[in-house]
């Protein structure tokens, strides 16, 4: 028997582990590293499963080329000699822009999708760029790039000093987090309570974490923007603002909030208004506060006002970039990803629907669009890596089918599934454990500073690739080299380009020195290493490769500390309050408080054993309440004559679906699980539990406007019993 430490890489949290592995390296047990500083031994089901993971037999183990209506085997040089061929002739064919590449959920928490997806980005030539970023996060960037100019300036609570924190459209206790790396967070939400602070969940359904708080508000689906708004107003009105940053728009902010007063939003939000009035002045008299807004207030049709709003009423209350409200992590590693340029967006629109570039990218809600819709820079062939879009994306069977009419498509993916099985090659990754591991992006998002590296736990058999090879081997054929050049070709272009950087900033680690001896001096055993070593000497800590390896259980690097003005670059050198961009949205939503709310909606829902569909192939996470069931307040189910079956049916599609009667969710709302809906019998535990594709009620047509987030909560539907 041995140990090894790792860092568990399922989710946002970033947990430590401890595995216990047998003579022929089988994981036997799996524990939380008591040791880490920032988990300190936290272990939830998910991470409890990563040896079942890591070893699942339905993983590809290695590339298949599609013949026909078969799969075959094949050698790394034949894949990429298939890939260079079919990449060629639709560039050949139809151009560049004929190119669409889609970076999935996966891809933010590996080494080797920070570090080649602006390669494989810039050799595709093309502006079909897309990502799951769509799918969940980017009215959160959207709102931080309008305001602070830097759309990766995301501020977190700080968890572990505030005294009162307000969650809305978030169920922590299940997800362990999102845009907020905190492991044990139920922990973290009971010693706010043991030190006599207060929390508050705003759901529309009485979430596990909803029990753990001291109170629960019920708020209909898609109308937080009103809420935070009517909060926004009362904090105006009873002369309760204290704002301690610098900030231009507080009077237009005022204005603009003029229309949504307590009494006013109550109608849309279902919450009533002298609770609305008592948040506001429960959040402005806390020693500490802090708002929490996750991917229920992100996919909504005013997905980017909220995000923006949450940060808006940590300024009003003097809880912005201080201790117990919300703030800004410090990497160990140089943040590379901050450019300084104040942030633009609509730099470029959709083909077909106008729609807006958001950070480079394209909304994944008008692939579909893009690849059907004949003319000039219609998609003909795409590159996936890491996603299935076919259950992810909005109205998946719609993307599901079009995916047949692409004259190539090859996806870096370890299954075989909805998405992939329409491809043409399949280029496998290998085993999680036999893969390096660092959070370049979470570690951004943590609720304390913290770095951690777990080096590959086995080495890679003789017929396997890395990840990072087949990142580089894919960006060396889209850049014309074609398959037969060496991967470390590429590599030592990034790094020597990241040192040259480096080497001529002011105020860097690196100033001043030659990029040609720094780079002699770093260490590592792949591309990825040698990257996170130059990064970590360049990061503010004086850290390197070695210090890591050194502690494996990781490395506390202290709590938050203030750092905004360092963060800030937007024209004006200050906090924009009320950017034109978002205040012209608000005339949408005000608009919206005259409208009358559906008679039933949906929404999605975490569940504690799973974590989007590529964990539901792990055998020990299937059953339990890890169920694919439609949940419905018992008045409703009574009123419609709901039995064992309901048909739902919305503006995209249909599904039938069992029901299950609850007192958790509230009238008017009901509740799909994401991620089922799985066919493909190549991955045998996750097609024998089925369920349905939440995402064939979604619809594509309906996105945040200024973000181009898809709409997966507070979709309008109609029940009927089966």
């Amino acid at each position: 028997m041995r140990t090894a430490y790792r860092t568990c890489p399922i989710c946002d949290a970033i947990c430590g582990l401890r595995l216990s592995l047998d003579n022929d390296g089988r994981v036997t047990s799996v524990q939380g590293d008591a040791a880490d500083p920032l988990s300190r031994g936290f272990l939830c089901a998910k991470g409890a499963s990563l040896g079942a993971l890591d070893a699942d037999p339905d993983r590809l183990r290695v590339p298949l080329v599609r013949k026909g209506d078969e799969w075959l085997e094949v050698s790394w040089e034949e894949a990429f000699q298939t890939v260079d061929r079919g990449l060629g002739a639709v560039i050949d064919e139809h151009g560049r822009q004929a190119l669409a590449v889609y970076f999935g959920n996966p891809t933010y928490h590996t080494m080797a999708g920070f570090m080649y997806r602006t390669p494989l980005t810039q050799s595709l030539g093309s502006r079909h760029v897309y990502s799951a970023a769509t799918i969940d996060q980017m009215p959160k960037h959207v709102s931080c790039g309008l305001m602070f100019g830097d759309p990766f300036a995301v501020a977190v609570p700080d968890l572990d000093r505030t005294d009162y924190l307000l969650i809305l459209g978030a169920n922590p206790a299940v997800s362990n987090g999102s845009l907020c790396v905190a492991p044990d967070f139920p922990r973290r939400l009971k010693a706010i309570r043991r030190r006599r602070g207060k929390v508050v969940v705003v759901d529309p359904r009485r979430t596990r974490t909803a029990d753990l708080a001291d109170e629960h508000v019920f708020v209909r689906p898609g109308t937080d923007a009103f809420l935070l708004f009517g909060i926004v107003h009362a904090l105006f009105a009873e002369d309760l603002v204290t704002v301690d940053v610098e900030v231009n728009g507080l009077t237009e902010l005022r204005r603009l909030a003029a229309d949504f007063t307590a009494r006013a939003v109550e109608k849309v939000c279902g919450v009533p208004a002298a609770v609305i009035s008592r948040l506001a002045r429960e959040l402005a008299a806390a020693p500490s506060a802090a708002v929490y807004g996750r991917i229920g207030t992100c996919t909504v049709e005013f997905g980017t006002i909220t995000q923006w709003l949450v940060d808006v009423i940590a300024i009003l209350t003097g809880n912005f970039d201080r201790p117990g409200g919300l703030m800004f992590a410090k990497t160990a590693h140089a943040e590379i990803f901050r450019t300084g340029v104040p942030y633009t967006q609509g730099n470029w629109h959709s083909r077909v629907r106008e729609l807006p570039e958001t950070m480079g990218e394209l909304p994944v809600a008008t692939l579909a669009d893009e690849i059907e819709t004949p003319g000039e820079g219609q998609v003909h062939a795409l590159v996936t890596v890491a996603g299935n879009l076919a259950l992810s994306a909005p109205n998946g069977p719609r993307l599901a089918a079009a995916f047949g009419e692409l004259d190539f498509m090859v996806c870096v993916d370890p299954y075989l599934n909805e998405t992939t099985r329409h491809a043409d090659v399949i280029l496998p990754p290998p085993r999680i454990l036999q893969t390096p591991h660092y959070d370049f992006l979470e570690q951004t998002i943590a609720v304390r500073n913290y770095t951690r590296f777990s080096p590959a736990i086995h080495p890679l058999e003789p017929n396997q690739l890395s990840e990072a090879e087949i990142m580089a081997k894919l960006v060396l054929i889209l850049s014309g080299y074609g398959p037969d050049v060496p991967p470390a070709a590429l590599d030592e272009q990034v790094i020597g380009a990241i040192l040259d950087a480096m080497t001529r900033i002011p105020g860097s680690p690196l100033a001043g020195r030659g990029a040609a001896e720094v780079r002699d001096g770093l260490r590592g055993d792949s591309g990825p290493e040698l990257l996170l070593d130059a990064l970590l000497k360049s990061g503010p800590y004086g850290l390197s490769l070695a210090h890591l390896l050194d502690k494996p259980n990781g490395v506390d690097l202290g709590p938050l500390r203030p750092r905004l003005p360092e963060l800030v670059c937007t024209e004006s050198g200050r906090v924009e309050l009320a950017p034109s961009a978002l205040t012209d949205d608000v005339a949408r939503l005000r608009e919206r408080l005259a409208v009358p709310a559906p008679e039933f909606v949906l929404i999605g829902r975490r569940q504690l054993r799973s974590n989007n569909s590529w964990l539901h192939n792990v055998r020990p996470l299937a059953g339990g309440s890890n169920r694919c069931t439609l949940q419905v307040n018992p008045a409703d189910a009574a009123r419609l004559g709901l039995g064992g079956r309901a048909l739902v049916r919305s503006a995209a599609g249909e599904v039938e679906v069992p029901v299950e009667p609850s007192d958790t969710i509230m009238p008017g709302v009901v509740s799909l699980p994401h991620g089922w809906g799985q066919t493909e019998a190549a991955q045998q535990v996750a097609s024998a539990k089925g369920g349905v594709n939440v995402n064939a009620l979604t619809d594509e047509s309906v996105v945040d406007t200024l973000s181009g987030n898809a709409v997966f909560n507070g979709v309008p539907i109609s029940i009927r019993p089966c």
